[in-house]
């Protein structure tokens, strides 16, 4: 038995051994379904219609109460599974602790998947994960099979089923559909797609890739499987394929969740959906593509809870966070975001429209697509198909009497100018552009036939970013850098007396990294730069023109890996790719 083991059974040994609580299962009175609801309302974590709403769900579904909080997204199962335990005096297991399940002979995964239940350790008393401690036939039932009394712990359901899903993957789960699809019988593709086992597959996998804080889930069709991928920390990361069974079924039932036309398969198709994951709700943008082994998906998981809306949480130190809020409180003008796709710029403009986003202030945005949905700000998005383009609805937006209007991307000429005009009438305007730096959106502008004495009037700074990987501060190693190799990538940098090299932990995975931040360089349009862009002067004479104000990408990329929050590889990594 490891270190979690042994505290948490000396927990258990403290707890729930010590004596029976209130609606524990070994207290008379109640029921357990009555106790678990008791325990959920003194806590006050859901309102009592809410409560109610599940209760009849869990009467007409079937489903225990414990899963029907968390799916209907009524209670966060963290919390829920906190609330479990404070109600029982039973110990919490965490995620790193469930690492060290085993299943006994005497037990199946489909009996454990059923009751929401894992062996943690085997011994004299063994030490089980439970979702609901209050259900008195998981025990007994337990004690029956191993022969001893077992001693418990809580844990979140998914926690739980995500261990049974690594001990076994490949289960029998999946081998009701190992039979040949056909493709093209569309009756039979719903038949396929509404069988447990496929929703269960997609379930599993979306709360997974939740669980390690993935970007995206790429499900590829090969000759022989169905390639599963996830993008944790902009790094796309190999997981245990599905058999190929499940190609058609699997990637039809993700269409019909996304609202997609399941008997298309020729084309391609942009969807989106909404579900709960571990009690709270998540948005998935779909896309589906055609390839020569049958259809590839790419979901986009949008994560509302993890959306940071502040400049600090994005990596702006005091600095950049007081040049970017001068910016953009000016009563006027343009404040572009640059970098490459994936580089975080639309987070960055959601999170000067949160500053911005007050009573007083009309807020409008048009995007291609929608990412996140922002409280008091009127989103709109774009639809070419019927001619609703960018500069179609900035022209349209002009008549909505607005403050302020986000610009999901700058593409061509027509926008560039009506964008310019906006802002000479009085409007603030945030918008991204396409470029490796903050001087290079000037000259990128003008090569979209902007007159240089018009931009050098409107626009009010340009902020350039890229997305590099945070160090895991709990394993993260220290080292002396090597000046010669900070030598070779900038000249007579001071180097930090300290740098970072990954390390590997349970919290990140063993990766060295556990999340991301922004590299960042912010231009501020000062008389000296307004006097180059009235020359059309290039990207370079622009930078030095700004000075003291102005610190580079790399410059930003060594302090904050001297700071230990990423590491050198990281940062030029990001560097070469300009």
């Amino acid at each position: 038995m490891d270190r979690h083991a042994s505290s948490l059974r000396a927990d258990r040994t403290r707890g729930d051994d010590a004596a029976p609580c209130p609606g524990d299962p070994g207290s008379a009175g109640s029921s357990a379904a009555d106790s678990l609801v008791a325990a959920v309302r003194r806590a006050g974590v859901i309102a009592e219609d809410a409560l109610a709403r599940a209760q009849l769900v869990e009467r007409e579904s079937g489903e225990r109460l414990v899963t029907v909080l968390t799916r209907l997204g009524l209670v966060p199962e963290a919390r829920l599974a906190e609330v479990l335990a404070q109600a029982t005096r039973l110990p919490l297991a965490s995620p790193a602790d469930l690492a060290q399940a085993v299943v006994p002979e005497a037990l199946s995964i489909a009996f454990l998947r059923e009751s929401l239940c894992l062996p943690l350790a085997l011994g004299a008393v063994p030490l089980v994960a439970v979702a609901d401690p209050f259900d008195a036939f998981v025990p007994e039932a337990l004690a029956f099979a191993l022969g001893r009394p077992i001693a418990r712990v809580v844990a979140a359901a998914s926690d739980i089923d995500a261990a049974l899903t690594r001990l076994d993957r490949g289960d029998g789960d999946e081998s009701a559909l190992d039979e040949a699809v056909d493709g093209d019988d569309l009756e039979r593709m719903r038949d396929l797609v509404s069988d447990a086992p496929v929703i269960r597959a997609v379930n599993r996998l979306i709360a997974e890739a939740s669980d390690l804080r993935a970007s995206d889930i790429h499900v590829e069709p090969t000759e022989d499987r169905l390639s599963v991928r996830f993008r944790v920390d902009g790094v796309l990361r190999d997981m245990p394929a599905l058999p190929p069974a499940m190609k058609a079924p699997l990637v039809s039932r993700i269409k019909v969740m996304a609202g997609l036309n399941i008997a298309e398969k020729r084309l391609p198709q942009d969807g989106r959906l909404r579900l709960a994951v571990r009690g709270r709700d998540i948005d998935l943008r779909v896309a589906t593509a055609p390839s020569i082994h049958g259809e590839s998906v790419v979901m986009r998981i949008l994560d509302r809870g993890k959306l940071a809306l502040d400049f600090s949480s994005l990596g702006f130190d005091a600095r950049l966070t007081e040049a970017m809020r001068t910016a953009i409180h000016k009563p006027h003008g343009i404040v572009l975001v640059t970098g490459p796709t994936g580089s975080g710029k639309t987070t960055t403009l959601y999170a000067a429209l949160a500053e911005l986003n007050r009573p007083e202030r009309k807020l409008l945005t048009v995007e291609d697509p929608i990412e996140y949905r922002l409280p008091g700000v009127i989103q709109t998005q774009v639809n070419p198909g019927i001619g609703f383009t960018f500069s179609a609805a900035l022209r349209s937006f002009l008549r909505q009497d607005p403050d302020v209007m986000m610009v999901g991307e700058i593409r061509d000429s027509d926008t560039a100018e009506i964008a310019v005009q906006a802002a000479l009438t009085g409007h603030m305007i945030l918008a991204t552009l396409h470029t490796n730096s903050a001087a290079g959106a000037v000259t990128r502008l003008i090569d979209m036939k902007v007159e240089p004495f018009l931009l050098a009037s409107v626009l009010t700074g340009v902020l350039a970013q890229r997305l590099v990987r945070r160090l895991c501060p709990d394993c993260r190693i220290p080292y002396a850098p090597d000046p010669v190799t900070l030598e070779q990538h900038a000249p007579g940098m001071v180097p930090p007396p300290l740098l970072y090299h990954p390390g590997g932990c349970a919290r990140c995975n063993g990766s060295g990294y556990a999340g991301r931040l922004a590299l960042l360089e912010f231009l501020p349009v000062t008389d000296a730069v307004a006097k180059l862009i009235l020359a059309s002067a290039d990207a370079r004479a622009i930078a030095a023109a700004a000075g003291s104000d102005f610190r580079s990408l790399f410059a930003d990329g060594i302090d904050k890996a001297g700071q230990g929050l990423t590491s050198l590889e990281e940062v030029l990594r990001v560097d070469s790719a300009d």
